[in-house]
């Protein structure tokens, strides 16, 4: 990285979450979530780390100081919103990081979405009670 770019930025969604994970270089490691520490925000052990799991897994996590913004949806669909986000901003710093992010699977968008409900039925499956009388 080059000492005029303060910090690189990535992208991530799921679900209705999105999230934009900013890396500063020359961190102590601190993960920020909407401006609050990570296990504050997430009171999950799984959520926090799955945050963290793309920094652990390359051994940069001591390198980069993590600002994350994120919104919409549930609380893990932020967390893993957040995951890809960091990931996608881990290969702008080394791009020798998406073999390893890649098998990992940190780099793959969960493309599943809610399924929107039809006329007629209760949801977007469920039908109504079958009553023959």
């Amino acid at each position: 990285m080059s000492d005029v770019v303060q910090f690189v930025e990535g992208v991530g969604r799921r679900k209705t979450s999105t999230a934009r994970a900013r890396l500063y270089a020359g961190g102590s490691g601190k993960v920020l979530i909407n401006d609050k520490d990570a296990t504050t925000y997430f009171s999950r052990t799984e959520d926090v780390a799955a945050v963290s799991a793309p920094l652990v897994m390359t051994g940069a996590s001591a390198r980069f100081n993590v600002s994350v913004h994120v919104g919409g949806g549930g609380i893990t669909g932020q967390a893993i919103a957040s995951r890809l986000a960091v990931a996608r901003a881990l290969l702008l710093v080394d791009a020798e990081y998406r073999a390893s992010l890649k098998t990992a699977g940190f780099l793959t968008r969960d493309p599943r979405e809610k399924e929107r409900k039809k006329p007629g039925l209760k949801r977007a499956r469920k039908a109504p009670t079958y009553t023959k009388r």
